[in-house]
């Protein structure tokens, strides 16, 4: 099976155009998976496939992660039918292991200004750590996104990034002022370290800074200034759509900006506006809480 699982990577980085990371998550899920079938391919059964999932959630994988892998797997089958090694997809009739829906965690607008105000130093590193965390709050950009972007691709003048997400489809975003100022100041710095790499944001050695970099940075000031737990990234992606919405922005909108294919994976946020004005309310309305005699 190792043999088709490299065709099938092959065939997702050049038909697919998929991205590096997207290529590592399929060749680390389908390993797993030749492993526990012992490198078969035409006998696969649905049982097994069953007993693959079963195992991995067992040994203490969390459901999200074994249904991504079961995608994976639907994936890799339906290619080896294409191909004729496999005369049918048994993962077509195995159902994705039933996953709570946890509410994406966001920042109230105090903290997250907290947050991006906290690189207040001078010099190169300062200026890029605030320019990121600028424009992760300013436009709701994933942290691939960021990491992937080109100097060419910011608009300073007009106020106005080009992205490429998920698929390599492009989308065009505006810029608040905050993170427009922000980056102008990260640039001269840059210009001053003759910094001329076509990537936007560069690591210390003056490459381009990877995703897990740009976490750094994030988890960095966040416990700097107290806020522990799960935040990254796509934590200030969450806020930025969250205090849109909750400021009276149009879903589509939002879903246009996220840059999400479906409205149903925006509509998780409409769930965080309906708790938001019920703690609004429960705070303000003078008949929320119980009479006092």
């Amino acid at each position: 099976m190792k043999e088709q699982i490299e065709q099938f990577i092959r065939y997702l980085e050049v038909e697919n155009d998929a991205s590096k990371h997207t290529l590592r998550a399929y060749k680390k899920d389908l390993d797993s998976f030749s492993e526990y079938v012992g490198g078969k391919e035409r006998d696969i059964e649905m049982i097994d496939i069953r007993g693959f999932i079963a195992s991995q959630i067992s040994n203490g994988l969390s459901k999200t992660t074994a249904a991504r892998r079961l995608a994976s797997v639907r994936s890799f089958l339906n290619y080896l039918c294409r191909e004729g090694f496999i005369s049918s997809n048994p993962a077509k009739l195995v159902t994705n292991p039933k996953t709570e829906k946890r509410l994406p965690n966001f920042l109230s607008v105090d903290d997250v200004f907290t947050l991006i105000e906290k690189p207040d130093g001078i010099g190169f590193l300062y200026a890029r750590d605030r320019a990121i965390l600028e424009l992760l709050y300013s436009s709701g950009l994933r942290v691939s996104e960021i990491a992937e972007l080109n100097v060419d691709d910011i608009n300073t003048k007009e106020g106005l990034v080009k992205v490429r997400g998920k698929g390599k489809k492009e989308r065009i975003l505006p810029i608040g002022s905050k993170a427009i100022d922000a980056i102008k100041t990260y640039a001269v710095e840059k210009m001053l370290l003759k910094k001329k790499d076509r990537a936007m944001f560069l690591n210390r050695s003056g490459s381009r800074l990877t995703d897990r970099g740009v976490r750094r940075i994030v988890v960095k000031y966040s416990r700097m200034i107290g806020i522990n737990g799960q935040i990254g990234p796509h934590t200030l992606r969450h806020t930025f759509a969250s205090h849109l919405l909750q400021a009276g922005a149009d879903l589509r909108v939002i879903q246009e900006l996220l840059g999400h294919s479906s409205l149903s994976t925006t509509q998780k946020y409409t769930h965080i506006d309906i708790t938001h004005l019920m703690d609004v309310y429960d705070k303000s309305h003078p008949l929320s809480g119980d009479e006092k005699e």
